[in-house]
């Protein structure tokens, strides 16, 4: 029997883990923000951290199985 892998689903399949995982990311990165707008502390890198957290599903496209799987294996997901 051969197994056919169809790469369209697997980068939906992904884009979804990854969207369910970043959730609670961008929950923590905001809270993250707020403090430091209140604290008077620089938020440059709470600003990239939100950019990469939204930026991360685009990753998905293109890649092969293995490569997703490197991805998500690399987020702890």
């Amino acid at each position: 029997m051969k197994i056919i892998i169809d790469n369209n689903k697997a980068i939906e399949i992904a884009k979804d883990k990854i969207r369910v995982w970043r959730e609670s990311e961008f929950k923590k990165n905001d809270l993250d923000i707020q403090n430091a707008l209140v604290d008077g502390i620089d938020t440059t890198e709470f600003i990239k951290r939100r950019d990469y957290l939204r930026d991360l599903t685009s990753q998905c496209e293109n890649k092969t199985v293995d490569e997703l799987l490197e991805l998500i294996k690399t987020l702890g997901i």
